[in-house]
């Protein structure tokens, strides 16, 4: 007995696809390349203190860890006995620092 429902025949109705029927239906699609933008435009805004952030990134990011020429400037101080210590300096810049962390 032969049921035709909607106009689909008993030889048209399938059970579900086969993994080789599915690789065929696959690899038949065309690939389309991703451009990587979107179908329609979009914009952003930052503020300005967004910006500074950036620029001051950037500039860190291109300043030397190291002031090299300092570190040599100290050496040949030191080497040569023309570097002098402040003790009361020292002393002042320590007493702030022990302040602030007393302080919290």
């Amino acid at each position: 007995m032969s049921i035709d429902i909607n106009g689909i025949s008993p030889n048209k109705i399938h059970g579900p696809p086969d993994e080789s029927q599915v690789k065929q239906q696959v690899q038949k699609q065309p690939v389309q390349p991703e451009s990587g933008r979107s179908s329609t435009a979009d914009t952003i805004s930052l503020s300005d203190n967004a910006v500074s952030l950036g620029k001051l990134n950037h500039t860190v990011e291109t300043s030397p860890v190291i002031d090299t020429q300092r570190v040599d400037q100290m050496k040949k101080a030191i080497a040569d006995g023309s570097f002098k210590v402040d003790a009361e300096k020292v002393a002042d810049k320590m007493m702030k620092f022990e302040s602030i962390l007393t302080s919290k």
